[in-house]
């Protein structure tokens, strides 16, 4: 059980944070999203009945982590399927279990939403990250295309 800190919905005092994160996340991948985009999500994260949720990890008010998941219906199953969109922990606060607390809490509420998988996307040379994947989930044998 990770220690120094709590996996819990984010909250509309957190948008500070939460954006210092989502920026973090975002050079990562050296992505651009618009601000307009940017807004949306965060409108939709506070929404509960909104299409996009999300947990943070914090630790005394300061926020270490974030994911953002969404659930599908798919042709290959009766129940929803959760996509598991964005996750990404601050640099300080890596290799302390933040991203395995926050992917378990999607676990966790994709079973209360009975979704027959979980499932997410990370990029090929991203080793770090697929070390912690290797432990939780498996790879499957499939390649994203997109135009």
């Amino acid at each position: 059980m990770p220690k120094g800190f709590q996996i819990r919905r984010f909250q509309p005092d957190d948008r500070a944070q939460w954006r210092t994160l989502w920026r973090g996340y975002l050079d990562f991948y050296e992505a651009a999203v618009e601000e307009a985009a940017t807004e949306l999500v965060w409108r939709r994260l506070l929404d509960p009945a909104g299409p996009i949720r999300g947990f943070c990890a914090d630790e005394d008010g300061r926020l270490l982590g974030l994911t953002h998941y969404l659930f599908h219906p798919v042709t290959w199953s009766a129940g929803p399927r959760c996509y598991l969109e964005d996750l990404f922990t601050a640099k300080e606060a890596r290799g302390r279990g933040v991203g395995e607390a926050l992917i378990r809490a999607v676990y966790a509420d994709a079973d209360a939403h009975e979704a027959d998988q979980v499932y997410w996307l990370t990029a090929r040379d991203n080793a770090r990250a697929q070390r912690l994947y290797d432990r939780v989930a498996r790879q499957t044998r499939f390649v994203k295309y997109m135009r």
